[in-house]
């Protein structure tokens, strides 16, 4: 396994010192049930925007994982494979480029913020990147869920990004849901616990 060198995103900051100066404030006022509950938001809200570094390996037969999270899905069509996972709030939440490639489009679509392991979260709020690869055009879907309704994408139509590269990232829970073309044999199955950047997801045929 990859070593990780742990940093954070800068955009959870104002979260995490939110929370901290409302458990300062609230000790002040003598309220410490409410001051202990802030604190304790304060540790969610650092373990919730980490964002470790990791070692990535690519080779172009393999596909990467672009989220951490737990496999929900693997969908075998004639036109390629999906693979969806399920982003839990204790995951790590940056999504990373599952291959090298063009960023072609990026769409908002959707409505509705149901949870993201329901089926109903076909409709989400959603951030769709395409991107034109060796293998053809990838999709990534950045979903929103029950609690998850802020997406952060941080490329733009027209950039080259490197398997592994950071990419964007969901608040708080959701799912992220990627659909490679052509014929690959899927690494993973429903269950399988993988991490944005390492894990390889399938084998080109």
């Amino acid at each position: 396994m990859a070593e990780e060198k742990l940093r954070f995103r800068p955009e959870g900051r104002r979260f995490i010192w939110g929370a901290f100066a409302a458990g300062v404030f609230l000790g002040v006022l003598k309220l410490y049930f409410l001051s202990l509950l802030a604190f304790v938001l304060t540790l969610f809200f650092v373990a919730f925007f980490r964002d470790p570094e990791r070692k990535i390996v690519f080779s172009p037969e393999f596909v990467l994982s672009p989220a951490d999270g737990v496999v929900r899905e693997v969908e075998e069509t004639g036109e390629g494979v999906k693979f969806s996972i399920f982003m839990s709030v204790f995951d790590c939440h940056v999504n990373r480029a599952p291959y090298t490639g063009i960023v072609l489009d990026i769409k908002r679509e959707g409505k509705g913020f149901k949870a993201a392991f329901s089926r109903d979260s076909l409709h989400n709020v959603k951030n769709v990147i395409s991107f034109d690869t060796a293998c053809g055009v990838m999709e990534l879907a950045q979903i929103t869920g029950l609690i998850a309704r802020r997406i952060a994408c941080w490329v733009d139509v027209g950039d080259r990004v490197e398997a592994g590269q950071r990419i964007g990232m969901i608040y708080f829970g959701s799912r992220v849901d990627l659909f490679v073309p052509g014929r690959w044999e899927p690494l993973v199955k429903k269950g399988t616990r993988v991490k944005a950047g390492e894990t390889f997801l399938g084998k080109k045929l």
